[in-house]
């Protein structure tokens, strides 16, 4: 048996068909070349799903078979279907990780999840962004300095629409001025999700080796632990209930 995190990176791959500068950075899609820069660590096994396939690619025995799911989306939230949303939903609340990516913000299942409406300023102006990490010593800033720098993102601004953090992670400074909550965490159910902010499609963020080892170290940190489907079960008792003289109604049962 396999003691591998069980990754699978799900990706619209729309901006890659479309555009061509896009595609030059990215030619085989965002999601393949996320998914190889993270089967470079030997504890990820790396699958992919995009959202041209059946169901998204995110089937039930796709999603019963990952520990961790990463979300890049943009400019097709809307024709992610709701049922779909429904299921990835009720797998995180079941175990599975969720993190979620750039422009992912704005997603159904990032929205539902959160249950605000996350939205942000932006500006893409070919930006120096530095962000800086905040928690020292938390498992996903293994192996991250201070902060670290890109030469070129788009710039994301508060006010950033999110539920106060569990933990906060990394805050970016943009060249322009703006600081955002670019890294994320929060338990919702019995998974984990995280959100990281840089991955511009303008931008070739995702070849760069901290921003994978970033995403590496999410995935460690929100992998499945338990798979504890939703359940409302009448519960017999653990010890013996004495009888009472009294006796009252039943909720649901007509006397």
């Amino acid at each position: 048996m396999s003691t591998k995190i069980r990754v699978t990176v799900w990706g619209e791959f729309v901006h890659e068909k479309k555009n061509e500068a896009v595609r030059k950075i990215y030619p085989e899609g965002m999601h393949n070349t996320i998914a190889k820069g993270l089967a470079g660590y030997k504890d990820l096994e790396c699958r992919t799903a995009t959202l041209p396939e059946p169901e998204h690619g995110l089937t039930e025995a796709v999603l019963a078979n990952t520990d961790v799911l990463t979300w890049w989306g943009h400019v097709a939230h809307g024709d992610v279907q709701d049922a779909v949303v429904e299921r990835v939903k009720r797998h995180v609340l079941e175990g599975m990780g969720l993190i979620v990516l750039h422009s992912g913000h704005y997603s159904k299942i990032f929205r539902a999840l959160m249950g605000t409406n996350c939205s942000l300023k932006w500006r893409e102006a070919d930006e120096k962004e530095r962000i800086w990490n905040v928690a020292s010593g938390h498992p996903i800033t293994e192996g991250i300095g201070d902060y670290f720098e890109l030469p070129f993102e788009e710039m994301y601004g508060e006010r950033f629409d999110i539920p106060e953090p569990d933990k906060l992670i990394f805050i970016s400074w943009f060249e322009g001025g703006e600081v955002f909550r670019s890294g994320a965490c929060w338990d919702r159910g019995h998974g984990r999700v995280f959100y990281f902010r840089p991955g511009h499609e303008a931008y070739p963020t995702y070849h760069n080796e901290t921003v994978i080892k970033v995403i590496a170290n999410a995935c460690r940190w929100a992998r499945r632990r338990v798979t504890i489907p939703d359940k409302c079960p009448n519960s017999p008792a653990l010890e013996t209930i004495k009888k009472k003289d009294q006796t009252f109604g039943r909720a649901g049962i007509v006397q």
